[in-house]
């Protein structure tokens, strides 16, 4: 990723970034190099939490895989306009961008096209802020932009780092959790240093915990201990629901809203949303 960074503080045309710009509102994304630690899940039932308190909501598909649009009802017919063709230029997010079944909430969809933008935009000036231009026409649109990153710290995942004010971290219950957290923390400082200063991490989601195992416990108190007030007070479940609800094309909100998996989501949104006012404050 070293040859990927530019000099600090700069936008895409080498000016500094305007207050205005700064005070625009809040574009996070959800990130974890790691495969299978609830991002993507993540990424669906937060949008969809704070869309139901009234939030607006967008949520670009980053992933090649499309998991968020599929978990978000959007048909394989519906995608094939989405964030591929915003990164390379070729389409504005509003002529990308699909409404869901929830109100309040629309995505920019993913398809496999995606898989072939991180060789394309290699060769591609400035390449690192394609997402971050795109986006930027539409912020003020939403009060939260979540972008669903690929597991992997590639081309795709450092456009939405550059673009990001912040970075949510979704992380497992297991016992490689703070080693696979530590290059992440190394590359959001490297990030800030030489792409996007702005950038901070809001958060540490843990995931997947069960209470049943001591392991989970363990691993829950080492990243309080390492992280504090970083690490979410929510703690997001084993729960099967949540796992049983992409495959009919819901958040889990909507599959079963009383189940401990929605509960869980409920209560995030809410805590990002306290933790909001008490910043402005």
């Amino acid at each position: 990723m070293e040859d990927n960074l530019n000099e600090p503080g700069l936008d895409p045309a080498g000016e500094p970034e305007s207050p205005e710009s700064q005070q625009l509102n809040q574009i996070i994304s959800i990130a974890n190099q790691k495969g299978g630690v609830g991002k993507t899940t993540t990424a669906v039932n937060l949008a969809t939490a704070l869309a139901a308190i009234g939030r607006r909501m967008l949520l670009v598909d980053l992933d090649p895989q499309g998991n968020a649009s599929t978990g978000l009802g959007v048909p394989k017919n519906m995608r094939s306009v989405g964030s591929y063709h915003v990164l390379l230029g070729d389409t504005p997010v509003p002529a990308a961008t699909v409404k869901t079944a929830i109100p309040n909430l629309s995505v920019v969809p993913s398809s496999m096209d995606l898989a072939g933008a991180e060789l394309e935009l290699v060769n591609i000036e400035q390449r690192e802020f394609r997402l971050r231009e795109a986006l930027h026409a539409s912020r003020a649109d939403y009060d939260h932009i979540l972008i669903d990153c690929p597991p992997s710290l590639g081309l795709l995942t450092l456009n939405a780092l550059v673009a990001s004010d912040s970075i949510l971290v979704p992380l497992q219950c297991e016992f490689y959790a703070l080693e696979g957290l530590s290059h992440l923390v190394r590359t959001v400082e490297r990030v800030q240093k030489h792409l996007n200063p702005r950038l901070q991490i809001q958060g540490v989601l843990l995931t997947m915990f069960d209470k049943r195992n001591n392991l989970s416990g363990q691993v829950a108190a080492d990243v309080r201990g390492h992280f504090g007030g970083k690490v979410y007070q929510t703690v997001i479940p084993r729960n099967v629901r949540v796992s049983e609800a992409p495959s009919h094309g819901k958040p889990v909100l909507l599959y079963d809203m009383h189940c401990p998996g929605s509960e869980a989501y409920i209560h995030l949104a809410s805590e990002i949303v306290r933790r909001e006012k008490e910043e402005a404050a």
